[in-house]
């Protein structure tokens, strides 16, 4: 008591700083509008507390002025007293007078406001310490979280029945809180990463009709999910991110306790194993908490002491430093060096290391696990005590940033007006004050991340001769200086001196060409020890032309000798690397590392790597969430391009990577459009838990597994909805619902902007869609059976042709199997030889006179006689010939696998498709390699003589007249 009593004595007797007065003086008359005869009800004191508060907050001075009714209990003993057992007892009784989810979103977003307002007053204005503001800040986030799941499952109890296991015992709906809400340390606007599980498999009792249960969990969660998350006329309660889930936002939203376990057990990644060491079971402690905590515990602590955590954590810590720099961020006090993120990972690195011997690290809480390093001298008292402090420090700043205006942010401010809003609330003279304290702290905790966790440190310089050489003026002097080092070419001090010149009329600031004068005699040690110098600094001058502005990568270029070796010899063997890294610096970040520069993603493992990557941006944020797409893309074609000129990539395998990292993207941008449309106007009533009845198509080299650096996606998009079969539903479910047809014609056209709208990235693919029926008159989105039928009924040979090609590449099960079926029967309908090998042979000539445009000593290794296209049309003619009789010839989309069943069949001599292989192979290499180089896809006649004449000899004996 006696320290409210000192913060209600303290605010009276501080002036706000001017700037804040101004803004408490505005809002003032804003709830004095409201509520007129406020100044009679409430005393002097009263009055310049909530002057200051609405000066200090945006966010209580907007919901003051809308609920001004909030204003006397806050004075009547809601700010001295706060009982966190409170929240779900009145939130309990709230809900219970709700009868639909409209009411019950109303009763969450005001009671979550109203506590919101309490709580920003008491850590603006002194009432509580930060450790018990963050304590506040959870219990009421656990309290709305499970009110509104309890709530909703009586509801949908009662709608289909409980879902009940085997042996009739009810099943709950289990939640996981992560990070900080599982640590009890929220935020003031945190986002919740929730994951939903269930006990046991089984079905609903009492209802008119059982289902399953991940059926009925998966219907919950996503109603839960927006019952929290949904923006209404009061707002939301918490911005909702389930991307931690297992297989993350292309995994089912509810898994039972079992799914989850096995894919701990079979899947887990290192940085699953760092978000479950927060993971906390909400709501009250049940059996089944006991249950899910002592199954997750294996993954996250491991029975050895595992030093193995250190390097994915300093893994981990790279990906953020990269974000940062990608994403321009300045100022930041979670993300930046020395930052909230690096305390966070100090301490969890000791609890993954040990946590498995020591029982007593196994906490979510930082706070605790702190502490409990030092009692097991794991870390000394000045290094707890600095920490603690620094992090506490960093932490207040952080709550009070997000307080003033709800916004989940962690930038310090631009302006004068917040600047001094957080001096007021921290008791600082102003702003440099402040920001010598939040240096002095982000500086003590990454000394400390460094010691623990571990950097990289730059290099000293002057003892390199190209210091010299970066320095000097008179040309004789630099010939000698050459000279002496034996360095023979002559083109490297005139394209130096050169370059520089145009350096010195650049405006990079005092820091930027500090940094470049350390950099460069660093960098030219990389060119004397090739054989042409000269050769490789141009190109690398053109990526430092790209960066000159952006000091952080001058200087992530100093301090990383790997990245500076690699840009040298990269942009030395591909032009094409050259001007990638050129257009999109923040490549350079994947330079730091050449084990993992060379190490490219398995075929597999590109869905789940996209996933890990997207969980960096917020979900709501589309316009990162694009921008993160096309970097994934960028960064994963420099790892695929990289391993290809160095050998470390089997040329053979390039395309593979590319087609399957096209198919990763092709997932999360229909899942991303996806969302987007179904939040707007629901989904089709038809579909069942995840499906989405939607289905993409790849034609081309995207259909045939063999995109290259620069190939376009040619797809045709499919549905499975149909009037007849559900007559009953017509239009979406959702708050503006439109007709079923539309729905997907609008997923489609989201999906095609996703594709081609062009950040800071780039494009992310340009989208052909002149392959779908009818051509580009036709439906942008065609159902399934419709398709089916044009290709049967109304599509040219050239069509039929191209289905040879054409390949599943994303949709639900049904759809997939559905596809294969109508590609095999259009592929084996019955067909005239004579006319086919007519029609191939005509499409071909008319190919060839459109495109082919080479003088006669050059070869297209596309369109000359014998080049690809020839190749494509053999198999694209025996496929369409032969199906009918040999299925099996419609499995494959890919000519190499088509040639061998072919052979197989004796439908084509065993020699002949030897030859088509090679050549199609040798050709295709040849394109790679050309991409790479800048050059256009032409080679020398006689280069590709032997190979041509052997295709032109076969397509002759087949498709000849």
């Amino acid at each position: 008591m006696l320290g409210i009593v000192w913060a209600m004595e303290n605010i009276c007797n501080r002036v706000l700083p001017q700037v804040v007065m101004q803004a408490a003086q505005l809002n003032w008359q804003r709830i004095l509008d409201a509520w007129p005869d406020m100044s009679e009800q409430l005393t002097e004191a009263q009055i310049h507390e909530l002057q200051t508060i609405m000066g200090l907050s945006d966010f209580a001075a907007e919901q003051l002025c809308r609920h001004p009714n909030w204003v006397l209990p806050l004075f009547e003993g809601q700010l001295e007293n706060l009982s966190r057992d409170s929240f779900s007892h009145e939130l309990d009784s709230l809900l219970a007078g709700a009868v639909d989810e409209d009411q019950a979103k109303a009763i969450l977003r005001r009671y979550r406001n109203r506590q919101m307002v309490r709580l920003a007053w008491r850590d603006f204005l002194g009432y509580s310490g930060l450790n018990e503001s963050l304590l506040d800040l959870s219990a009421l986030a656990e309290a709305l979280i499970i009110g509104a799941r309890d709530w909703l499952y009586i509801q949908m109890c009662q709608q289909y029945g409980t879902p009940c296991d085997c042996e009739g015992n009810p099943q709950p709906l289990m939640i996981l809180g992560m990070g900080k809400l599982g640590g009890r340390e929220l935020n003031f606007s945190s986002d919740i990463d929730l994951i939903f599980t269930f006990p046991e498999h089984g079905e609903t009792v009492g209802g008119r009709r059982s289902q399953d249960n991940q059926q009925f969990f998966i219907r919950m969660g996503q109603r839960l999910v927006n019952l929290l998350h949904q923006v209404t006329v009061d707002g939301f309660v918490y911005r909702v991110d389930m991307r931690l889930r297992p297989y993350g936002e292309s995994g089912p939203l509810v898994v039972s306790f079992s799914g989850l376990e096995d894919y701990y057990q079979e899947q887990g990644r290192d940085w699953e194993r760092y978000a479950m060491v927060k993971a906390r079971a909400l709501g009250p402690w049940t059996g089944f908490s006991d249950e899910l905590h002592d199954m997750l515990r294996p993954f996250v602590y491991r029975r050895y002491i595992d030093f193995s955590a250190i390097e994915s954590l300093r893994k981990m810590k790279q990906l953020i430093t990269q974000e940062v720099r990608r994403r321009q961020l300045t100022d930041n006090i979670k993300l930046g060096a020395g930052g909230i993120r690096e305390v966070e990972f100090v301490v969890q690195s000791f609890q993954l290391i040990r946590g498995g011997r020591e029982p007593a690290l196994r906490q979510q809480s930082l706070f605790a696990a702190i502490d409990t390093l030092y009692s097991l001298g794991q870390l000394e008292y000045l290094a707890v005590d600095e920490l603690k402090h620094s992090y506490l420090l960093l932490r207040r700043v952080e709550n009070l940033l997000q307080a003033i205006g709800d916004n989940q942010t962690q930038t310090l401010p631009h302006h004068q007006l917040d600047w001094q809003r957080l001096c007021f609330a921290m008791e600082m003279a102003g702003e440099a004050e402040l920001r010598t304290h939040i240096e002095d702290a982000m500086s003590k905790i990454h000394r400390y991340f460094k010691e623990t966790v571990g950097g990289q440190e730059g290099e000293e310089t002057s003892d390199l001769w190209t210091q010299q050489l970066w320095n000097l003026q008179d040309d004789e002097d630099a010939d000698s200086l050459m000279a002496e080092q034996s360095v023979e070419d002559q083109g490297l001090w005139p394209a130096v001196k050169s370059w520089r010149e145009t350096v010195v009329k650049r405006t990079i600031g005092p820091r930027g060409r500090d940094t470049l004068d350390k950099l460069m005699p660093l960098l030219l040690q990389e060119f004397t020890h090739l054989a042409q110098p000269s050769k490789a600094f141009e190109p690398v001058s053109k990526v430092l032309d790209q960066i000159l502005t952006r000091t952080t990568y001058l200087e992530l270029l100093y301090e990383n000798p790997g990245a500076r070796q690699q840009l040298v010899s990269l942009c030395l063997a591909s032009p094409w690397i050259a001007q990638q890294l050129a257009k999109f610096p923040m490549l350079l970040d994947e330079l730091i590392d050449p084990s993992q520069l060379y190490d490219t993603t398995s075929l597999d493992d590109y869905p789940s790597e996209l996933r890990q990557y997207l969980l960096r941006v917020p979900e709501e944020d589309m316009e990162q969430q694009m921008e993160a797409l096309r970097q994934f893309k960028l960064s994963q074609q420099l790892k695929i391009a990289a391993a290809d000129v160095t050998g470390v990539l089997p040329v053979m395998q390039v395309s593979d990577h590319l087609t399957f990292l096209a198919e990763a993207i092709i997932e999360q941008v229909v899942v991303q459009a996806w969302q987007q449309v179904s939040a707007r106007h629901g989904t089709p009533p038809h579909l069942q838990g995840d499906e989405k009845g939607f289905a993409v198509i790849g034609y081309g080299k995207a259909g045939g597994i063999e995109l290259g650096y620069g190939s376009d996606l040619d797809l045709v998009f499919l549905h499975d909805y149909n009037r007849v079969k559900y007559p009953q539903s017509t239009e979406t479910n959702g708050d503006r619902p439109i007709d079923i047809g539309h729905f997907y014609l609008k997923l489609a056209q989201r999906i095609l902007h996703l594709f081609s709208t062009r950040t800071t990235s780039g494009e992310l693919y340009e989208v052909d869609m002149r392959l779908r029926p009818s051509g580009a008159s036709g439906l942008l989105v065609s159902e399934i059976e419709y398709f089916g039928q044009y290709q049967k009924e109304e599509a040219w040979t050239w069509e039929h042709q191209a289905l040879v090609r054409a390949r599943f590449l994303f949709g639900d099960n049904a759809l997939a199997s559905r596809f294969s079926i109508l590609r095999a029967e259009v592929l084996g309908s019955h067909r005239d030889r004579v006319q086919l090998a007519k029609d191939v042979r005509e499409m071909r000539i008319k190919m060839r006179e459109h495109l082919l445009k080479v003088d006669p000593s050059n070869f297209d290794l596309k369109q000359s006689a014998g080049g690809i296209a020839d190749i494509e049309f053999i198999a694209q003619y025996l496929v369409l010939a032969n199906t009918e009789q040999h299925p099996e010839l419609s499995i494959w989309s890919d000519n190499v696998r088509i040639f061998e069943v072919l052979s197989e069949l004796e439908l084509l001599p065993y020699l002949s498709a030897q030859y088509l292989t090679q050549a199609y192979c040798f050709l295709r290499d040849e394109s790679h390699r050309l991409t790479l180089q800048q050059n256009v896809g032409q080679l020398p006649v006689a280069f590709v003589a032997e190979h041509a004449q052997r295709v032109v000899t076969i397509y002759e004996q087949i498709l000849g007249e």
